[in-house]
């Protein structure tokens, strides 16, 4: 499929090519979609991710669902990193520079037959794009975990009509991942995420306007709030997760040992996930739980389950 469309003439087709690209696009998102619900993808054909340039915008088209805008949770751990290395791309053809705070962040997100539509203000001429989105998103995907993906470009009348929108949620992982690429970082790789933690806290803020945990008294309910609450700062909702050791970041001497034991009771508690890695535990917060999860953040309300160690 991907091909074909670079043979129809890529960002640079004909009018007269529209209706055999859009139905390959089609086909190719569809193809996507479910090679991302298996353990390895892209594998017998490359997973696709459309680009296109169109006046003063840049696009991406992903072969995820359009219902991530609104539910994080809507997406796979490896379809989300995807999404990540498409919306670096895009962050990089735009060149808009650092954010100066939320409201500085332009990424909108639509939905193209049911696939997730992205978009950032920037201006490429289409020769560029066709000869730059296929290398930069080369070098994001390539290496990501039991994944084969490559870039198509298109023409932008592929890609325009679905309304665009703001991601939902002032800490949702496409804000993040806007985020973190325009401060240099790579939003598709988790430790570089985290080495911008204190970055994108400070940017986007962490609740703490509202709620403000760590006057809680009790010691072991403040840190699980601390805990939780950065987490949710961070949007580690599945798609990003973090080292089990670095819950206690942030925390001294028999705090830091009692944090770890809250990081424990959170998991027993099913407050966080759990995904195995090489040598190391990572966790994120459960999206099915994320109504108990932001109680607790913003009331002390702790959930029936939940243990929490003595000081």
């Amino acid at each position: 499929m991907i091909e074909e469309l670079l043979a129809l003439g890529g960002a640079s087709a004909p009018p007269t090519a529209t209706a055999r690209m859009r139905a390959l696009l089609q086909a190719a998102l569809k193809h996507g979609r479910a090679e991302l619900e298996k353990p390895r993808s892209g594998y017998g054909a490359p997973v696709v991710v459309a680009f296109a340039a169109g006046a003063g915008i840049l696009l991406a088209a992903t072969p995820v669902d359009a219902g991530f805008r609104a539910d994080p949770a809507a997406v796979n751990e490896r379809a989300w990193l995807l999404v990540a290395a498409a919306v670096a791309v895009l962050a990089e053809l735009a060149a808009p520079g650092p954010p100066d705070g939320p409201g500085d962040l332009h990424l909108r997100a639509g939905d193209l037959d049911g696939s997730l539509l992205l978009a950032l203000p920037g201006a490429v001429n289409p020769a560029d794009l066709q000869e730059y989105a296929p290398l930069l998103f080369d070098e994001r995907a390539a290496p990501l975990d039991r994944l084969r993906a490559r870039a198509a470009t298109v023409p932008d009348r592929l890609l325009e009509g679905p309304e665009l929108r703001e991601p939902i949620g002032d800490h949702h992982p496409l804000r993040i991942a806007e985020a973190v690429a325009r401060l240099g970082g790579s939003p598709e790789d988790p430790r570089s995420v985290d080495e911008h933690e204190d970055a994108i806290i400070a940017l986007l803020g962490d609740r703490a306007q509202a709620v403000r945990p760590h006057e809680d008294p009790d010691p072991a309910r403040r840190i699980a709030r601390r805990i939780l609450q950065r987490l949710d700062g961070m949007g580690k909702w599945g798609g990003y997760h973090t080292d089990f050791a670095h819950l206690a970041r942030g925390f001294a001497g028999n705090e830091r040992k009692l944090a770890q034991a809250v990081g424990e009771a959170l998991l027993e508690a099913g407050l966080l996930a759990e995904k195995p890695s090489v040598g190391q535990r990572h966790v994120f917060l459960n999206p099915r739980r994320a109504a108990e999860i932001r109680r607790l953040i913003d009331e002390g309300a702790v959930p029936p389950g939940l243990r929490l160690p003595p000081a």
